[in-house]
């Protein structure tokens, strides 16, 4: 177990070049899988899941060398091999399961335990992918508590309608599509950034995708997928956090950002809490020129509000972030989670800190902001953001605090702490047994 201690009460000054979107390179780890000739990825940050990820290449055989200084990894899997009897998919990583097609397509089986889990963000079934394995014509089984999947001859193309725009589901189809000979075709598909970034990884290894960036996508499956190299861009929620970070701190932070078009949203969302933020020349930066205040709707008789869902709403997984920045702004505030269960039940660590904040129902809350807060040591749940978000506030405030259970930002942010402290704050990880 691994806790943050921080000395808050310092604005956050300085430059920022953020790592890739771990939601984009886990599924491209994946998806080098279908092919054997050399790849080269460059901005690989260094996380616990992408180490995972390659220690089972380097289970089955493939040829993995990363330079964990650059980014830079380069992998073969011309001589990789699986064995279903005794090669396992690890349970506590939700992205094992975009393992599956690669493997389905190459060896015509593919075994994972059966509670694939991820963060703590309520139920994430199974079934939706199940229902794609099956589409394409994989027949899934239970066995001794794992999944197996198994197919018969070559994948068959498919048209689906997703129940809803999951990421993880989009991403299995389009893998299970491109080692289908033929046309499939997806509707409801997820849209996010990193959908459309692992989308231009397929397209780098010669597969053609129709409709990248919408909820309809459409794969030519049947070609076999090529080598070559691929250039991860900066991950969007990292460059949202530290923006955040300046702002909340009434510091001065500029990120690195080559893609300001994803952020009309995300910047309107900002001046709802009277933050304004720019882009220029590739830079990011959030200024607040008085006090972080909750701006008043037109229609003034309702709440301001974040409604957090699938792209292209607010990001969820930001949703946190600005929670953060709602406790510690001047006015009332609404939050809205529309995707996950249970996701918002950490809210009541922020009165540790003395702030003020009540809980509608499990997927809204509204905080009462701008009251004196004080340092305080908080339990973060398994989620990435809410650790951040409570790091947050901690590092608003004059004094000593602790988030406890911190490791989730591991998972997503190599350099966290290094960035911190490039950025002025006094901040250490400690451990527990």
């Amino acid at each position: 177990m691994s806790n943050l201690i921080v000395h808050g009460g310092t604005p956050l000054r300085g430059r920022i070049v953020p790592s890739a979107n771990k939601n984009a390179v886990l599924p491209v780890l994946c998806a080098t899988l279908l092919s054997r000739e050399p790849l080269r990825l460059h901005g690989v940050p260094d996380i616990t899941d992408v180490r995972k990820i390659l220690d089972i290449f380097r289970t089955l055989g493939s040829e993995v060398r990363l330079d964990p200084a650059t980014g830079t990894l380069d992998l073969h899997h011309r001589d990789t091999v699986f064995d279903a009897a005794r090669h396992r998919l690890p349970e506590e990583m939700r992205s094992s399961i975009m393992l599956v097609p690669p493997l389905l397509a190459r060896f015509g089986i593919a075994r994972l335990e059966d509670n694939v889990k991820g963060c703590t963000l309520g139920v994430r079934e199974i079934d939706p992918h199940v229902e794609v394995f099956r589409h394409f014509g994989g027949a899934v089984e239970r066995v001794d508590g794992s999944l197996l999947v198994r197919r018969a001859g070559r994948l068959t193309p498919t048209d689906h309608w997703l129940d809803y725009a999951s990421v993880t589901t989009t991403e299995n189809f389009v893998l299970c599509a491109v080692a289908a000979d033929g046309i499939s075709t997806l509707t409801n598909a997820a849209s996010e950034p990193h959908v459309q970034e692992f989308c231009r990884f397929m397209e780098t290894l010669g597969v053609r995708i129709d409709g990248i960036g919408t909820s309809r996508l459409t794969v030519h499956g049947g070609s076999t997928p090529g080598g070559g190299e691929f250039r991860f861009a900066e991950d969007f929620h990292e460059i949202t956090t530290f923006l955040a970070l300046g702002a909340i701190t009434g510091g001065d932070v500029a990120v690195r950002n080559s893609a300001p078009e994803q952020f009309p949203l995300i910047d309107r969302t900002f001046a709802k809490f009277g933050v304004q933020v720019t882009h220029q020349d590739g830079w990011s930066r959030a200024s607040c020129p008085d006090r972080l205040k909750v701006q008043t709707p037109f229609t003034s008789n309702v709440l301001t509000k974040v409604e957090a869902a699938p792209w292209p709403y607010f990001p969820v997984d930001l949703l946190p972030i600005f929670i953060a920045l709602g406790v510690r702004a001047e006015g009332n505030a609404m939050f809205w989670n529309k995707v996950y269960d249970g996701a918002l039940g950490w809210t009541g660590e922020l009165s540790k800190f003395g702030a003020h904040v009540f809980s509608s129902d499990p997927h809204r809350l509204v905080t009462f902001g701008g009251n004196p807060l004080t340092p305080a040591v908080v339990e973060s749940p398994y989620i990435i953001r809410v650790a951040i978000a409570l790091f947050m506030v901690a590092a608003s405030i004059d004094g000593r605090s602790e988030i406890r259970n911190a490791t989730p930002i591991r998972r997503a942010h190599p350099r966290f702490v290094e960035n911190l402290r490039s950025l002025g704050v006094r901040v250490e990880w400690t451990s527990e047994e």
